[in-house]
């Protein structure tokens, strides 16, 4: 009970961090979970249940204030949830030191994405097939959906296998290729992060490896983490949570190599 209450803490406050940057958290949860023993398969599906939980707390409050689009959700997020669950069943066709490295070279390409791009890009305009007008208050925004519908089913294939909620790379999808403003994207991927988290857990979870001595009392510790970074991130400047969100990502890819070679030798 001292390393769950310990790890759980940890957790905690993670998920307030994350929680402000979108991707709500599944990569330092699983990261926290495998350097505390546990083994990476069951890591993936606690922290995809924790992950869940958080999430979808941390998006009712971003609805509340109506910093979430809800088509856009539903339509990334069906497309990456239905991905998520095929990756988290085929995960065990593939070693935990695989998945590490698929994770730590996935969260490198989206943190130096939101790093080295100077910032959301300019709508397109024009009524070409392929390109979704979404009007979100007064502002439409224009998904490129060549570019986007293929980028969703990689990412939440990946996501679901590794133990992830994909928001680490939708949310860079949705700001740097939909033009969608980093608040907005950040709302929305907290929705879409609930629907991911939930499919990839049930992928996993079919095969045994959910462990709820573990599980639920972190889920019930995190829920507040994520209410409580939701309410943070309405109130931080769009420029500091990209940033914030570039160099969290490069973190948790860098620990998890580390991790990743420490085991191999």
């Amino acid at each position: 009970m001292l390393k769950i209450s310990v790890v759980a803490l940890i957790i905690f406050a993670l998920a307030v961090v994350m929680t402000m940057t979108g991707r709500g958290g599944g990569n330092f949860y699983v990261l926290t979970l495998v350097l505390a023993g546990v083994p990476m398969h069951e890591a993936a599906t606690t922290g995809q249940f924790v992950l869940f939980t958080t999430a979808l707390a941390a998006s009712i409050l971003f609805r509340r204030h109506k910093v979430l689009s809800l088509p856009l959700a539903l339509f990334l997020g069906g497309l990456t949830a239905s991905m998520a669950f095929a990756g988290g069943f085929l995960a065990q066709l593939f070693s935990g030191n695989d998945l590490k490295i698929v994770f730590s070279f996935l969260l490198t390409v989206a943190g130096l994405m939101m790093l080295f791009t100077k910032g959301e890009c300019r709508k397109q305009t024009g009524g070409r097939i392929g390109y979704w007008h979404l009007i979100a208050g007064d502002d439409v925004y224009v998904i490129n959906l060549w570019l986007t519908v293929p980028v969703v089913i990689i990412t939440g294939f990946f996501a679901g296998m590794v133990g992830v909620s994909g928001g680490s790379f939708l949310v860079p999808l949705m700001v740097l290729a939909c033009g969608v403003p980093m608040g907005v994207a950040v709302g929305t991927a907290s929705a879409m992060v609930a629907a991911t988290a939930f499919a990839g857990f049930m992928g996993h979870a079919l095969h045994g490896s959910f462990n709820p001595s573990w599980a639920i009392p972190i889920a019930a510790v995190t829920i507040g983490g994520g209410v409580l970074g939701g309410k943070i991130a309405l109130k931080t400047k769009p420029k500091c949570l990209r940033i914030l969100f570039a160099v969290t990502t490069l973190i948790a890819a860098a620990l998890m190599i580390v991790n990743t070679l420490v085991e191999r030798q």
